[in-house]
């Protein structure tokens, strides 16, 4: 993917707030405040997070974020995955008699800040979690990180249309990019009210 394709998406777009545990993703702070994360890095995390992702049968991916919601479903599609969109109702993880109860053996969040239901109960049945997480982002629990701009829905939707292809790749169902139909545009939220 061409770096001009993720800087299109803003992914590479912080916040003025940052985390001390986020500062090592951030490449240099712009003169309002805001941080530049390292698109190298992005980049670099999605494929290590896809090969690490690829490895388990039982993926499930939830976001309370509305402009993830059309991400997470495709991926789910795209990858055989549960998607959980909108509010994680208690006790999905954890309890086997939850009408929807179910185990997954990795999960994946949007936003730990929003996603925190989800969070918690992975880490009760310590279930592998991997997180979009912007510079502001709490990363207790989280396993691992990969660091972008979850505030944006074209670069939420670039990052979940990212590992789905890399995911696929490394399983063997597509040989290269090309066979991978989804366009990222398919990913990308209608939703407008939290972008920036």
């Amino acid at each position: 993917m061409a770096f001009e394709n993720l800087l299109s998406t803003g992914m590479h777009i912080g916040m003025k707030q940052q985390n001390a545990k986020m500062k090592k993703f951030v490449y240099k702070t712009r003169e309002d405040g805001l941080a530049i994360l390292d698109l190298q890095t992005i980049e670099n995390r999605i494929k290590v997070a896809a090969k690490f992702i690829a490895q388990y049968d039982k993926i499930m991916v939830a976001s309370r974020k509305s402009i993830a919601f059309r991400a997470i479903k495709k991926f789910s599609d795209a990858t055989g995955s549960k998607a959980v969109i909108g509010r994680f109702l208690p006790g999905i993880i954890t309890n086997p008699s939850f009408r929807g109860y179910y185990e997954p053996e990795v999960l994946i969040v949007a936003d730990p800040s929003t996603d925190f239901q989800a969070i918690d109960e992975a880490i009760k049945m310590r279930i592998p979690i991997v997180a979009l997480c912007d510079t502001f982002n709490e990363l207790g629990g989280i396993d691992f990180v990969i660091p972008m701009n979850n505030k944006g829905r074209k670069a939420v939707a670039m990052v979940y249309w990212l590992l789905a292809k890399e995911i696929l790749k490394i399983r063997g169902t597509i040989k290269e990019d090309a066979e991978f139909t989804d366009k990222v545009e398919d990913y990308e939220s209608t939703e407008r009210v939290e972008e920036r």
